[in-house]
């Protein structure tokens, strides 16, 4: 019973009934979902025949990304977009609060977007394959090849993507942000790409970590300003450290602010 959430539930001759949201989620949410994925999915494997760059299969994913927050009933608000320029590429790191954060990120950012999976994602059908014929990466964690990945970062470079990382490397189960993981960002060192600190706050409360059920909410979005990685020959772990921190405590502030600014979300509209 833990999985209908801890609010809004009832008692009927002792039963315990699922509050609406339960109900709402498992009998029409998760299968539009299922619709969704499969449909554009099909449409975004489709066009890899002959859209070698993704082009199609990101603009499916964008699809994808609206019609769930809208259909969930998510608002967004975005906050700081001027910051970063259109057309250039750049590493966006996020906290990472809910299964809402990709969504509200890819719906929100008018950017070429490709994320960093664990490779278990893979294996997934549609997802899986959308994932891996639209050009996003894989990533063994047991096993990270960071040769491998950094040639293929450098040839998305190449062609104008830009990539997502969470770099906490899991959801947040209180919504505090946590301590991000230094691998991403000697790729980014090494790659030589701007790092962009994106603060996500509100998914949480759309669908927190191991909770059946979501609800409507407020999301915000906060782009902030781009960070230029050091300029070093030979980038160790250590430096690696000093630019996660750094990135973490932008994100961490960005989302205490509005933690402690409740009516910020007054401000908030559909994307």
């Amino acid at each position: 019973m833990r999985a209908y959430g801890t609010c809004s539930r009832s008692r009927l001759r002792g039963i315990l009934i699922p509050p609406y949201h339960w109900w709402r989620t498992v009998f029409f949410l998760i299968p539009a979902i299922t619709v969704y994925t499969v449909v554009l999915g099909t449409v975004s494997l489709l066009s890899s025949v002959f859209d070698r760059r993704g082009r199609v299969a990101h603009a499916c994913a964008r699809a994808w990304s609206r019609l769930i927050l809208n259909t969930t009933g998510v608002g967004v608000t975005v906050e700081g977009l001027e910051r970063v320029t259109a057309g250039a590429t750049y590493i966006f790191v996020a906290n990472h609060q809910s299964h809402y954060d990709t969504p509200v990120i890819f719906s929100a950012l008018p950017f070429q977007l490709r994320i960093i999976a664990k490779a278990s994602l893979a294996s997934f059908p549609v997802l899986g394959w959308h994932l891996k014929r639209g050009g996003h990466l894989f990533v063994d964690r047991r096993h990270p090849d960071r040769a491998g990945i950094l040639k293929r970062w450098r040839a998305l470079v190449s062609d104008g993507l830009s990539l997502i990382i969470y770099a906490e490397g899991t959801r947040s189960a209180d919504g505090h942000v946590g301590r991000f993981k230094a691998g991403s960002f000697l790729l980014a060192i090494e790659a030589k790409l701007p790092v962009v600190p994106l603060s996500v706050i509100g998914t949480r409360s759309v669908m927190p970590k191991s909770r059946l059920r979501t609800e409507p909410a407020q999301v915000v979005l906060v782009v902030h300003d781009p960070i230029q990685p050091p300029e070093l020959d030979a980038p160790t772990i250590r430096d690696a450290r000093v630019l996660a921190e750094r990135v973490r405590d932008i994100v961490a502030a960005g989302v205490e602010r509005h933690r402690r600014a409740p009516e910020a979300g007054s401000r908030v509209g559909p994307v």
